[in-house]
């Protein structure tokens, strides 16, 4: 299997140098990215594409429920299960992050697009709807508002009204 850097996106070359040979320890020093590279094309493979792909997606969904701190135990016990050493992972976030920035490889047109779609493991506070249902105003339950689900409907398309449920 050949795989390019240039042809993952940022969460799968995290993703990938998590599943490396990289030592958690590890600091970037300078602007040679060759080791990084290294790293992801091997963990990429070690992986498979597939996983790598899955593995990213839901990285990137937990990601977003987290900055919004909406995410749900089902979700932080997926995340720490797929990911069970945090401190490596976050490691792995912030390596990629310099590749993407700095190594001048850019990114195809595949990876960005796929790099978008985050996906949701566990329970999520949407019920799969997009759209997170909740009440205003505790002392009148007739007022409510909807927001949309980070992990689900990042870019809130569609109707709120397709909410199946309040949350109290």
């Amino acid at each position: 299997m050949s795989v390019s850097v240039r042809d993952l996106s940022n969460c799968e070359r995290a993703v990938a140098l998590y599943a490396s040979d990289m030592p958690t320890s590890y600091r970037q020093k300078g602007r040679d990215y060759s080791r990084l590279c290294a790293w992801i094309v091997q963990g990429a493979a070690r992986l498979g594409m597939g996983e790598l792909y899955r593995s990213a997606a839901y990285a990137y969904g937990y990601r977003l429920l987290w900055l919004a701190r909406l995410t749900t135990p089902s979700q932080r016990q997926a995340h720490a299960l797929r990911f069970p050493d945090g401190g490596r992972f976050d490691k792995a976030e912030r390596l990629a992050s310099l590749v993407t920035c700095f190594a001048d490889l850019g990114m195809s047109e595949a990876a960005i697009k796929r790099g978008d779609r985050p996906a949701v493991e566990g329970d999520c506070r949407c019920y799969g709807s997009g759209w997170i249902r909740d009440r205003d105003d505790a002392d009148d339950p007739t007022t409510e508002y909807a927001m949309n689900c980070p992990g689900h409907n990042p870019n809130a398309s569609g109707s709120a009204y397709a909410a199946k449920s309040v949350i109290a």
